[in-house]
């Protein structure tokens, strides 16, 4: 199913890798939100779990391998066009991840892969989803999302 202007929501996955006061972050390599910095994730897919998912996504964009936990936040991305058509529709499932090996890279679908102090957050174009959740944790102040 295409990604732009889908037939239905698409399932996507977040892992929120926190270590040491320190948190995971990607700088996006497509759209929506290029170029902005996100919580490691992607699509599920076909016969594979939302947890699953998250592990598999996470070390594809970082390096990072994760033993994936609870749930923290389920969110809707709904990006519309000039003519109010959907072009992009995402049902996002985010987990708290702890890391558990690999080494730290971006991989081909991350522009760059880093952990950030969370109070150093404030300071780096997060997506507006990456911003919720981590307001949420009491990372980020509410005023600007």
């Amino acid at each position: 199913m295409a990604r732009i202007y889908p037939e239905r929501p698409l399932v996507g996955v977040g892992g929120i890798v926190a270590r040491r006061g320190e948190v995971l972050i990607v700088k996006r390599k497509s759209e929506p939100s290029y170029g902005r910095w996100s919580i490691p994730g992607g699509l599920v897919n076909l016969g594979e779990t939302v947890a699953e998912a998250c592990a598999r996504e996470v070390e594809e964009e970082t390096g990072i391998i994760v033993e994936v936990g609870e749930v923290v936040d389920v969110c809707d991305y709904i990006e519309r066009d000039s003519e109010g058509r959907v072009r992009f529709h995402y049902v996002i499932i985010d987990f708290l991840a702890a890391p558990v090996g690999g080494s730290l890279r971006a991989g081909d679908d991350a522009l760059d892969a880093r952990f950030v102090n969370t109070s150093e957050l404030e300071n780096y174009d997060l997506t507006v989803t990456t911003r919720r959740v981590f307001a949420k944790l009491g990372w980020l102040k509410e005023s600007r999302i």
